[in-house]
């Protein structure tokens, strides 16, 4: 559905995205990550058509970016970070008019309007002043209004950024509930978002492809060992040579207020660490497993790990 090849964006001398590929398969949720000045957003831009690309292919439902943008702007629907929305006019009055710029047939938009006041949990709020409605709601607004076309791909930048908790939770839901019927590309800088919403990630870094697939997939090209942190009453160097006796433990390190501990893939030792925590009397605060999205994030991004 989304499908991008040696795709290049330079501005002068500098290159924001380098030769990046990658495919996303209809009906997924794919998450792009990277740090702050990845390419993220200019990578979403070219998608969309906001932006022309330096050099590369782009194709989405399989019309191209550069060669068919109108065609483009038909079958995505984009949420940029920074949502546009008219404060004194009506959330349903704004999405009528986006229904309108965006070509939906006359007899179409009332009906249009509706569905993503449905779709977006914003009945309630229809008839309300945008600049008098919550965060959260002029969030499921942007939502609305990249939907309101019936897109077959949806581009979403940061949807959940500045939202607190409560509100991040209804978004997530909405967003996955979108699933099957819209194909999904969505930047985030919350990790465990991923986990939450997305079936795979593309990891980009200055610009460059780092990783792409299932978070499983790429769990287990990276991760040759696997392991266990815990947090403990201490974490200092002599609980971590306590975890360094335990047979088989290949490499203990501190980090921090936690304590690292891995072996090879194939063996298994939480039972040993935990109980080593326990008898010793340590105080074990958390004990969580490795190769999660935050763990498998900066091996990647740091270049620590190559597949």
């Amino acid at each position: 559905m989304i499908e991008v090849r040696e795709l290049t964006k330079k501005y002068g001398e500098l290159v924001a995205v380098d030769s990046l590929t990658f495919k996303v398969e209809p009906g997924r949720i794919w998450g792009l990550l990277g740090p702050n000045a990845a390419g993220k957003t200019t990578t979403m831009r070219i998608l969309t058509g906001y932006l022309p690309a330096t050099a590369g292919q782009a194709v989405v439902a399989g019309h191209d970016v550069f060669d068919e943008p109108d065609a483009v702007k038909r079958v995505i629907g984009y949420l940029p970070e920074v949502v546009p929305l008219y404060p004194d006019m009506t959330v349903a009055g704004y999405l009528a008019f986006v229904a309108e710029i965006k070509q939906v047939p006359k007899a179409q938009r009332k009906a249009a309007v509706a569905r993503v006041l449905g779709s977006a949990g914003l009945k309630d709020v229809g008839g309300r002043l945008i600049k008098n409605i919550s965060r959260g709601y002029k969030q499921r607004v942007g939502i609305a209004q990249a939907m309101i076309n019936d897109p077959q791909v949806l581009i979403l930048d940061e949807p959940t950024i500045g939202l607190d908790p409560a509100q991040i939770m209804e978004i997530r839901e909405l967003i996955k509930s979108l699933r099957g019927e819209h194909t999904i590309l969505l930047s985030t800088h919350i990790l465990p978002e991923v986990t939450q919403v997305c079936d795979g990630v593309i990891i980009i870094n200055e610009g460059r492809l780092k990783a792409c697939g299932s978070l499983e997939e790429l769990a287990a090209s990276f991760e040759r060992t696997d392991g266990v942190v815990v947090k403990l009453r201490r974490a200092g160097a002599d609980e971590a040579a306590l975890f360094r006796g335990i047979p088989g433990v290949e490499k203990v390190a501190v980090e921090g207020s936690e304590i690292r501990v891995e072996w090879s893939r194939g063996r298994d030792l939480r039972d040993d660490v935990a109980r080593l925590a326990l008898d010793r009397g340590l105080g074990l605060r958390e004990m969580r497993s490795l190769a999660g999205i935050e763990d498998l994030y900066l091996k990647i991004v740091s270049g620590r790990s190559e597949p």
